[in-house]
């Protein structure tokens, strides 16, 4: 499989894009707020936005190099592109839509995504799910030799997009074409992508697979935007070699990292535990408050106690008998707390 690169340098609106990726056959996903430049990476693969400079080429291929004048138009560029709300053609077909990207492979396409029993109907007439498989069908009928997804998930309801998130994974890894996806929620991109870049202000933060991105985030952005929740206050010296930090939401927590002056704590939900009282255990953080929040997510239960939400399983939530308004306890270990510098 052909290598794909691409280097971006473009002046939006309040910032630079300033990007450099290459991918293999895998899937990559760039995550970030809204107005990070995301979707400016896809339209600048896709031929729909020229940057001031750039480079987009799959192996010797070049579709995109401005030192040597070269701007592929976007039909003789091999690109598939899903648009974040598909982009139908509300009167055609869906077999119309398919062939629409490409009339060779339309019937596959349409049998494979379990969509052909829908190939007279109107997108207007379909359910955001058979939607998602038409645009993708689409977008493969190009027979194209990179993909890319913008937000390719949220359209659609949670109910859905769990069932769809687990169909899409399992493409991906079937095609095994290098894949680009933007997406601003983490969730999505760690079950659907190899690595993840999380993309803040047209600059790459971090790029890493899922579990990196949580074990060893980069700063607190990062941390925050994988799920953690983050503190600030001062480092000093603390007790049998662990890091005290004076915490501005107004108690002192321990950490087993070293650190000293201003720094962010990071602990991520499903390091805090919730008990009525605190634990005669290894935990040494302890922050006893009222719930300001409980949330049931399927057999997981979010539950937000003074500065920390935590995540706990549904059963312990009703073995505690929890409600919104208990003083409980909220605790977690030093080594469950990653400290990284402001």
């Amino acid at each position: 499989m052909e290598t794909f690169e691409l280097e971006l340098d473009h002046g939006l609106r309040s910032f630079r894009l300033a990007l450099a990726l290459e991918l293999g056959s895998e899937t990559v996903a760039l995550v970030g707020p809204s107005g990070a430049g995301k979707s400016s990476v896809l339209r600048a693969v896709a031929g729909l936005l020229r940057p001031e400079r750039g480079l987009v080429r799959l192996g010797q291929e070049r579709w995109l190099d401005t030192s040597r004048g070269i701007d592929l138009p976007p039909e003789r560029r091999r690109v598939g592109l899903v648009f974040q709300e598909y982009a139908l053609f509300p009167h055609l077909s869906v077999r119309a839509n398919v062939e629409f990207g490409g009339r060779s492979r339309a019937a596959e396409l349409l049998d494979r995504f379990r969509i052909g029993h829908l190939a007279g109907a109107r997108p207007g007439a379909i359910s955001g799910g058979e939607r998602q498989r038409v645009a993708l069908a689409r977008a493969l009928a190009r027979d194209p030799a990179v993909l890319l997804l913008d937000e390719p998930l949220s359209a659609l309801d949670a109910y859905t997009r769990a069932h769809v998130r687990t169909e899409l994974r399992e493409l991906l890894q079937e095609l095994l074409l290098p894949t680009l996806i933007v997406t601003h929620d983490f969730d999505d991109a760690a079950a659907l992508a190899d690595r993840v870049g999380v993309l803040v202000d047209g600059s790459l933060l971090q790029l890493a697979g899922p579990s990196e991105l949580v074990a060893a985030p980069a700063d607190s952005f990062v941390a925050g935007f994988t799920g953690a929740n983050v503190l600030r206050g001062i480092a000093s010296a603390g007790p049998d070699g662990l890091t005290a930090v004076a915490l501005d939401a107004g108690f002192t927590a321990y950490t087993a990292d070293a650190g000293e002056g201003g720094v962010t704590l990071a602990v991520y939900p499903w390091e805090v535990s919730v008990a009525r009282e605190a634990p005669d255990d290894s935990a040494i953080n302890h922050v006893r408050a009222p719930i300001a929040s409980l949330v049931p997510l399927g057999n997981r239960a979010r539950v937000r106690i003074g500065p920390l939400t935590a995540e706990i399983t549904a059963r312990s939530a009703d073995r505690l008998g929890l409600r919104e308004g208990d003083v409980v306890v909220a605790s977690f270990k030093a080594t469950g707390a990653r400290l990284l510098q402001l």
